[in-house]
Formats: C-alpha cells, sequence, structure tokens
C-alpha cells in the first residue's frame, strides 16, 4: 500500500526532478561495446538523442538473434554472419569512369574479394539494368548507349553503392556471445531486411533507433525500447533513477499513438493550453494564433495557473472545501 501513489500527487514534476538532478552529474564517459570497436554515445548526448526522439541515432547499432538451433554453434552464427553484413561494391572492386568512352571499368580486388568469399560473377549479377556488359577477367565494363556525361556520373555513384551481398544497412558485424548463446551485433539497422532471414529470432530483434522499433513493431514496443534506453544510459553512469520515473517520462512521449519528442514540435508544442505553449518557447506566435482562432484556456493544467496566479490544481489544491453553517436550534 505504500507503494500507491496519492490522488493529486504531482508525478510529473517529481519525475522530472528525479532524472534532471541526477542528469547534471553524468560524466561523458564513452564506453566500448565488446567485440564492435564503436563508441556508442553514452551518457548526456544519449539522453538528449532519446528525449529528442531523433530520426537516426548518431552511432547505430542492431543485434540480431537467432533461432535455438543456431544459437548455440558459434559456426552456424559466423556463416549467418556472413548472409548479414552488408557488402558493397566499392569494398570488393576499384570503379573508374572512362569519360571519352562513355564507360564505367570496375575491377574486381582479388585479395579483398576472396577474403569476403565474393566472386566476378557475383559482382556482375549484382548490376541490374546498366548499359551493355562485357566481362574480361577480373573486370567488368559497362558502356551507355549514348554519350551522356551526367547520366554516367549518376550510374557511377548509383554502382558504387550497389549491394552485392548481405541485408542494407547493416556494417562491420561481429558475433558476440552472451549467457552461451551467440548473435550477430552490428553497426546501423535495418530490422526489416534482417527478418527476412528465415533463422533469424524476430521476437529478439533489437536496435537503439527507436523511430526504426516504432515503424517495424508499433508504439508499444517503441516505449518499451525507449525505457530500455533510458534506463541503461542512467544505470551505466551508476545512477539508479527508480524505474517508474522513467515509465512518466516514457508513456509521456508515447501515449499519443506515435513517438513525440520533448520539444515544441512535440509534448510541450501539443499541450492543451494555451498560456502553457506560449510560456514554453515562441511566445507571440502561440498567442497570436490563439486569439486569430479565438480560442479558449481552460486553465486545468499548472503551468498556466502559474501564470495567472490561482491555485495549482497539485495535491491539497485539487480539493475544494465548502463550508456548511450548522442549523441554529
Amino acid at each position: 500500500m505504500k507503494f500507491k501513489i496519492q490522488p493529486g500527487e504531482s508525478v510529473g514534476i517529481v519525475a522530472a526532478q528525479s532524472i534532471g538532478e541526477p542528469g547534471t552529474q553524468m560524466t561523458m564517459r564513452t564506453f566500448h561495446y565488446a567485440g564492435v570497436a564503436e563508441q556508442v554515445p553514452t551518457g548526456l548526448p544519449r539522453l538528449i538523442e532519446l528525449v529528442d526522439v531523433r530520426k537516426e541515432p548518431k552511432k547505430p547499432l542492431i543485434e540480431i538473434h537467432f533461432k535455438k538451433s543456431y544459437s548455440k554453434s558459434r559456426k552456424k552464427v559466423e556463416e549467418l554472419l556472413s548472409k548479414i553484413e552488408a557488402i558493397y561494391l566499392s569494398d570488393v572492386a576499384k570503379v573508374k569512369e572512362v569519360m571519352e568512352k562513355n564507360r564505367i571499368l570496375i575491377k574486381l580486388d582479388e585479395k579483398r574479394a576472396k577474403a569476403l568469399g565474393i566472386t566476378i560473377s557475383d559482382v556482375s549479377a549484382a548490376i541490374k539494368g546498366a548499359g551493355k556488359r562485357s566481362r574480361k577477367g577480373n573486370m567488368v565494363a559497362i558502356t551507355l548507349p549514348k554519350k551522356d556525361p551526367k547520366a554516367l556520373r549518376k550510374l557511377y555513384i548509383k554502382i558504387k553503392k550497389t549491394l552485392v551481398r548481405g541485408v542494407d544497412g547493416i556494417t562491420k558485424a561481429v558475433v558476440a556471445e552472451d549467457d552461451g548463446e551467440y548473435f550477430v551485433r552490428a553497426s546501423g539497422f535495418n530490422i526489416t531486411g534482417a527478418l527476412k532471414l528465415e533463422e533469424v529470432d524476430a521476437s529478439r530483434v533489437f536496435t537503439n533507433n527507436i523511430k526504426e522499433i516504432e515503424k517495424v513493431f508499433g508504439i508499444e514496443a517503441a516505449r518499451n525500447a525507449l525505457l530500455r534506453e533510458i534506463k541503461q544510459v542512467l544505470y551505466m553512469q551508476k545512477l539508479y533513477v527508480d524505474i517508474r520515473h522513467l515509465m512518466v517520462l516514457a508513456d509521456a512521449l508515447c501515449f499519443s499513438g506515435k513517438v513525440l519528442n520533448v520539444g515544441r514540435h512535440g509534448l510541450a508544442g501539443k499541450k492543451a493550453s494555451i498560456l502553457a505553449r506560449a510560456a514554453f518557447e515562441e511566445t507571440v506566435k502561440h498567442l497570436v494564433s490563439a486569439a486569430a482562432k479565438a480560442e479558449e484556456d481552460r486553465l486545468h493544467g499548472i503551468a498556466e495557473n502559474i501564470i495567472v496566479g490561482k491555485t495549482v490544481p497539485v495535491g491539497t489544491g485539487r480539493v475544494t472545501l465548502e463550508f456548511v453553517p450548522p442549523k441554529e436550534e
């Protein structure tokens, strides 16, 4: 019973203080994920990235777990890794444009290609819908039908980014182990692409990109991912904030059905009260637009009551008392 919240308790303010105060103590330590030599943003920069719900994190990561029949064997997981890690044409071949002959030359880097198990046939098969192709030894030449430097340059850029093998957007993959199970941890993200492999356990694919999780798995999964990531950032710095404060934050960001950020384009800009919106940012804009539309402010919130100097509807301020005088006998 002691854990139940009293009616009128200002949970938002308490949560904000409980996250904000330790947030000022955060060190800027960076942290190496085992295996991935990428430094993952932690501390304050990552926390800001999360509450701003950026379209893409600075260093996106993805963890891909496999079904039980594969995950126990390192060899099987390594074989699957080669199916997952994206290899682009520019990784295994030199691409050169020859303007005067109106053609593009692709020369296979045999040493790199052999290490990655890629042949000239794979390269040739990856190039789709280009001009006239001719193959000689470890080279492929593509000639365009008519002279057009602009089209040649466009094709050159497109060919360099052509995917030869793997899942687009997932690079620098390594095999990691946790509790006797092997899985793949990689840079980048592409859940939809990873799920096309039938060996992948769809219920255990995770990325630190909240927007991608929302897009593929929906709002509830995004809310859980947001909660997990915020908790991880704080706990990694040994700041043990009660999980319920973080839940208030995660729920506030996700309650509308899509993940909003904290700023003026999200939560703060979508408040019901005009005065509360104006108190945050772009004051004149909010007041002018409210005046033009003849909007009303019912003063139900906290910020707007402070502005007009009324009792704040929190705690005892939510209770109204009425005095009934005793009847005279």
